[in-house]
């Protein structure tokens, strides 16, 4: 048996774990060493981080006004659709679809296997292919031990979130609950080593020289990626109980406990490893900086522990990113803009066809690139996406001022104005420090062009074609 609607069922304390189950992966861990190679100084390393975080929350604020006004299954494309038209919207669900969150899901799924294979040392498979590739940017037999366990860890959690909406849910807060014990175990006992010293935090380069402007937003690209997530609260909005209220709060008190985390985190990890350390772990490329900062007080054993709990984290951020994803599809393919089957929910309630879809783009992804690759490449993209919702707030002060706002961004129009300029910079900024991974993002959404139009097309036929849909209904649906 399928339907076709989705049920609210998610309250606030959900909505907390969602926005923070889709945040806190892999980047808690990874991405201190390449932000210390980047600036070359942990201070500088640290403010980054900070910066990240604020313009992080200030572009979640703005989201939350919207969110308020327009909640809705499907996030940003729900929102676009008032905002601009449904071309725009469409390209963005079908960003999310080749780049934003199916390589999300890939990046996270390659860290765990990754983490994995560090404990149980996968045999290695066909290495004499390795080096085989398709135009220097699709190595798919490279790592390709690691990769297989990524593809099988994609194909398991998208089978558990067929299973409904609360199994899903309610594994990412299961998984949350262990993440915060073994970060804060991290914290306390690594603060209070012998091995811990705080004055290793200095503005100063290790080399004298100086951090340029463009150093500290290629670092943030990195940093970015740790608070990457927190709009994905967005896609399930159609499920959430007293939408408009629950999510400003639910993005709010997320963004704050994340920063709060991260600054605490990463403060542990450079009182323990020199910039010079850090850079080496960079340079090395199969190392982990969290690994190296806890086997720095507790030896092989702290490995091991750092190395299940990013194992954890890993998977619970996968969990949630493949839990929240697929609702964006599911919101398109009810309009005729996404492959048909993906409108069919299964008999739990769970868009099964759209995790299906989902999945398979993510595993062909797992098989493109590296981890880092994956992740700037994702950056590059949904800050050209949280621009546009920003400006939103503006937009939606103008064309609805009467409309009822649970939530006001605080600092209108001076914090919205800062977002917008701060994306255009770090998009420009990538182009030019990052051109081969903004090429492949822009490449992968520019593909929405003529997919559009097809499904278009197509969408018009079937409406005149089928008896169940009158003229004035299918008129409706053309001009949503």
């Amino acid at each position: 048996m399928s339907t076709s609607t989705l049920s609210r069922s998610l309250g606030l304390k959900l909505v907390v774990v969602v926005v923070i189950g889709n945040i806190i992966g892999s980047g808690v861990y990874k991405k201190v060493a390449p932000m210390a190679a980047e600036l070359n100084s942990s201070g500088w390393v640290l403010i980054a981080w900070v910066l990240a975080g604020i313009i992080s929350l200030f572009g979640a604020l703005c989201n939350a006004e919207v969110a308020g006004i327009l909640a809705d299954t499907g996030g940003e494309y729900v929102y676009y659709k008032k905002i601009y038209n449904r071309f725009f919207a469409f390209m963005f669900g079908w960003s999310l679809f080749t780049v934003i969150q199916t390589a999300a899901i890939s990046a996270l799924a390659y860290l765990f296997a990754q983490s994995l294979n560090s404990i149980i040392h996968f045999p290695p498979l066909l290495p004499a292919l390795a080096t085989i590739n398709i135009g220097e940017v699709f190595y798919p037999f490279a790592d390709l031990n690691v990769k297989l366990t990524a593809i099988v860890l994609i194909i398991i959690l998208t089978w558990i979130n067929t299973r409904g909406i609360k199994t899903g849910a309610g594994m990412s807060m299961a998984i949350l609950l262990l993440v915060f014990a073994g970060i804060f175990t991290i914290i306390i006992f690594g603060l209070s080593s012998g091995s811990s010293n705080l004055n290793n935090i200095q503005l100063q380069t290790a080399d004298n020289s100086t951090v340029t402007i463009s150093a500290v937003f290629t670092a943030m690209l990195a940093a970015f990626w740790a608070y990457q997530g927190w709009a994905a609260v967005g896609y399930v909005g159609g499920e959430i109980k007293n939408a408009h209220r629950n999510i400003p709060r639910g993005i709010a008190i997320g963004i704050f406990t994340v920063i709060a985390v991260y600054l605490l985190v990463n403060t542990t990890y450079l009182s323990l490893l020199s910039t010079q350390q850090l850079n080496e772990i960079y340079n090395v490329g199969n190392k982990i900086a969290a690994v190296e900062a806890v086997r720095s007080f507790w030896g092989q054993n702290g490995a091991f522990f750092i190395s299940i709990l990013i194992l954890i984290t890993t998977l619970g951020c996968c969990n949630a990113t493949i839990f929240s994803s697929a609702r964006p599809y599911y919101a398109m393919a009810k309009e005729g803009l996404f492959f048909k089957k993906v409108e069919k929910l299964n008999d739990k309630h769970a868009p099964a066809n759209s995790l299906l879809y989902q999945g398979v783009w993510a595993c062909l992804l797992v098989l493109s690139g590296t981890f880092d690759q994956l992740t700037d490449m994702i950056i590059f993209a949904v800050f050209i996406y949280y621009g546009a919702t920003t400006l939103g707030v503006f937009i939606l002060r103008k064309k609805m001022p009467d409309a009822p706002r649970p939530y006001k961004v605080w600092g209108y129009p001076v914090v919205p104005a800062i977002v917008i300029l701060f994306c255009a910079c770090l998009v420009f900024n990538t182009i030019f420090s990052r051109p081969r991974e903004a090429v492949i993002g822009v490449v992968l959404m520019l593909t929405g062009v003529p997919m559009y139009w097809w499904f278009k097309k197509r969408y018009a036929q079937s409406d005149t074609t089928d008896p169940n849909l009158n003229a004035d209904q299918a008129q409706k649906n053309m001009d949503q």
